[in-house]
């Protein structure tokens, strides 16, 4: 099993990468690149770590070799959110470096499951697939928005409000990954009950959990360690597929497209990547409200990277 790791020397992609070193099976290849100098020296430090997972670095010029014969691909590489950005200002930036990731994918590893973590990932995950489409290798079961760190905010936040465990906690969050796109479903969520009021504010910090994280960073970056473990869960999740278990999670994938071409919804994985799309479940009255006057946003965040890759040269 190889496992690739595109933009490894970033916040996130250090803590991913230092959670898959201590998580993924023996004897998996980890793959580190990244336009930074700094990345064979991550590769370095992590291979001191006594796990049964070999960890090669690659520089700015080693994309190919990084990517032949993965497996999985990880995305996390781009610029992260500043105080008073939104996830719809990094489009500029990380549109490209997106659209350039998946045009080496298709080269090198056409088959690989990869899981976009770049923001904003309503409209990244649509530059992957249309850049794959493009090249005839487009597979919708193997492309991922991996949107698993609002369903462990959400469960992390329901918890303490409830004095529950988390780790007993089921939130699922539907939709996108991006303010008001954020669904949680608390009306789903088994033996605890909420007030009108708790469903408000709950909901509202669960979609500006990532602003809190900036704002309380104060300039000093984003959330980079919560994303870095709930990606690995993602990540190890679909090892497990993979290897024919069946795994639940949810994930923003191009599905039915009942709702949006891409929707972020539980989905069952395996060998072949999506095994089946699972129903979002019976919302309540203020879920279905939330979410007719959310999907707007969405679906224009998805043209928004279909036309990205249409307009390019």
């Amino acid at each position: 099993m190889k496992v690739a790791v595109l933009g490894a020397a970033g916040g996130i992609g250090q803590a991913l990468s230092l959670l898959l070193k201590l998580n993924l099976p023996a004897g998996t290849d980890l793959a580190l690149y990244d336009l930074a100098p700094v990345t064979p020296g991550v590769a370095v430090d992590l291979s001191h770590i006594p796990t049964a997972v070999k960890i090669t670095g690659f520089g700015k010029e080693d994309l190919d070799k990084a990517l032949i014969g993965a497996d999985i691909v990880m995305i996390p590489a781009g610029m992260p959110r500043k105080p008073g950005m939104d996830r719809s200002d990094l489009f500029n930036i990380n549109a490209g470096v997106v659209k350039t990731l998946a045009e080496a994918i298709v080269v090198n590893c056409p088959k690989a499951l990869v899981g976009v973590i770049t923001n904003p990932v309503n409209t990244t995950v649509a530059i992957a697939a249309e850049v794959f489409k493009k090249a005839g290798t487009y597979d919708p079961k193997r492309l991922f928005g991996v949107t698993t760190l609002d369903v462990i905010r959400a469960e992390t936040f329901v918890a303490e409000l409830k004095g529950k465990n988390p780790e007993e906690i089921i939130v699922p969050v539907i939709g996108g990954h991006s303010g008001t796109t954020i669904l949680p479903l608390l009306s789903q969520v088994k033996d605890v009950a909420f007030t009108d009021e708790e469903v408000s504010s709950l909901t509202y910090r669960i979609q500006n959990a990532g602003t809190e994280v900036v704002e309380a960073k104060a300039g000093g970056g984003s959330a980079t360690l919560s994303m870095g473990q709930a990606a690995a869960r993602f990540c190890v999740s679909l090892i497990k597929g993979l290897q024919g278990e069946k795994v639940t999670e949810y994930a923003y994938v191009e599905g039915q497209g009942e709702h949006a071409r891409f929707f972020a919804q539980p989905i069952v994985l395996g060998k072949n990547g999506v095994e089946a799309l699972l129903p979002i479940g019976e919302l309540s009255a203020y879920e279905q409200k939330a979410m007719n006057d959310m999907l707007g946003t969405l679906k224009a965040d998805i043209t928004l990277g279909e036309e990205f890759v249409a307009n390019a040269n």
